[in-house]
């Protein structure tokens, strides 16, 4: 036996039924559409949305784009470490006084001013900060960013010709 000869068994399939052949018969006239309305006269779409605004359009356009390489920081302020008066400030730290979320990456920004020296390991810090910390005589410690929001290697990368 052979692919092409393999046949569905009897009364498996039916045959279609011809329908809208004049007005003799049970399938003329109408062709079993019942009479006036939409439906009766023409096919309509599957998206058809009976007349309103069509989903499509009711959505709004989406605007630009999202950088897949986008790396968010959670800023902590200088004034906010001399609040705290402690000497050693690393995320664990800050998310212990509720300055950081756990697993937030965490940004050293310049703003207030220091009371002493202050060790701080933060993932990165603005030149202000910096200085001012250098200044206070401490020292700054910046962490390895984490594998998942680091970009990929420069000699990796796909270059348009």
């Amino acid at each position: 036996m052979k692919l092409h000869e393999l046949k569905a068994p009897r009364g498996a399939t039916t045959r279609r039924k011809i329908v809208g052949r004049g007005v003799a018969g049970k399938g003329g006239k109408t062709a079993g559409r019942g009479t006036k309305g939409q439906k009766a006269r023409r096919q309509i779409p599957a998206q058809f949305e009976g007349g309103q605004n069509p989903i499509i359009q009711r959505i709004p356009k989406l605007k630009g784009f999202t950088n897949p390489f986008r790396v968010a920081y959670t800023p902590v302020n200088l004034d906010a470490l001399s609040a705290l008066g402690l000497s050693e400030v690393n995320p664990d730290v800050l998310v212990a006084h509720g300055l950081a979320q756990k697993g937030d990456l965490v940004k050293l920004l310049g703003r207030g001013a220091l009371n002493g020296p202050v060790n701080a390991s933060v993932h990165a810090a603005s030149a202000s900060a910096r200085a001012a910390l250098e200044a206070a005589g401490g020292t700054l410690t910046l962490l390895d960013l984490p594998f998942s929001v680091r970009p990929p290697a420069a000699g990796n990368q796909h270059q348009n010709r």
